[in-house]
């Protein structure tokens, strides 16, 4: 289905799953909410940080429709789930933000690794969770983003297992797709950045290897923001519960 339908489809709870392998040649991304007392921090922090917080767009203050990426959509209505933060915690997961809205809104789309996924797929780069329309493994690592005045925090990453005579080609492909987290940031061992237990992801679902020759690669990822979110403890942030991204009217070739 297209990029429209599946807003359309979301905006009137006819779809409930993550949206990784649907619309699948559309870019996804990544939701950040915050207030105007914070936005231009976090545009900062986004700036300083492109791998994991690569802006696709940045809407006006109070805008809930995003004219560069998907004109026709409704930020607070056309993505499956978001997650409410007060003061860093938590506080609710929620199906639409109708209610939630404010004038002072600023939201921040960032760039997502679903999108190079089918580019990947195409070049017979078999991913089970984006066949399966499933979530992928991310988890935090011991490297520490570059800090502003309120945002700071470890690095998050996705998995995929590849295989390793793939690895240059997957490489080659995904170093094209800069705005969407670009080439990998490590390939091998996780303990090398701080993963000591790939069973066990942070974010998302656990994919087993599919053959022995399998090697874990890492991506940055556009979970990274909600973790320096956490430790800002800034009054109310919303963002999408990872794996339930937006979906833009934008190709993935506009990469």
């Amino acid at each position: 289905m297209d990029s429209k339908l599946l807003r359309e489809k979301i905006r009137n709870n006819n779809f409930n799953q993550p949206t990784c392998g649907f619309a699948k040649d559309y870019i996804q991304t990544n939701l950040v909410i915050v207030t105007n007392d914070y936005a231009d921090d976090f545009e900062k922090f986004c700036n300083l940080n492109p791998k994991p917080c690569p802006i696709i767009e940045k809407l006006g203050s109070g805008s809930y429709t995003p004219y560069k990426s998907a004109p026709s959509a409704d930020i607070r209505t056309d993505i499956v789930s978001y997650k409410k933060f007060e003061d860093g915690n938590l506080v609710d997961t929620l199906g639409n933000l109708v209610d939630e809205w404010k004038d002072d809104f600023v939201t921040f789309l960032l760039g997502c690794s679903f999108s190079f996924e089918f580019a990947l797929s195409k070049e017979g780069i078999f991913m089970p969770h984006f066949e399966k329309n499933g979530n992928v493994a991310m988890y935090s690592t011991n490297i520490e983003t570059k800090s502003t005045s309120y945002f700071s925090g470890p690095l998050v990453v996705s998995m995929r297992w590849i295989p390793e005579d793939k690895i240059e080609k997957v490489i080659s492909i995904t170093s094209k797709y800069e705005k969407n987290h670009g080439a990998p940031i490590h390939v091998g061992d996780p303990t090398e950045i701080g993963i000591n237990d790939l069973d066990n992801p942070d974010f998302g679902e656990y994919w087993k290897k599919q053959g022995d020759g399998d090697v874990p690669v890492f991506w940055a990822c556009g979970v990274t923001p909600q973790v320096a979110i956490k430790k800002a403890k800034i009054p109310v942030v919303y963002t999408h519960s990872p794996g339930y991204m937006f979906v833009t009217d934008l190709k993935d070739e506009e990469k």
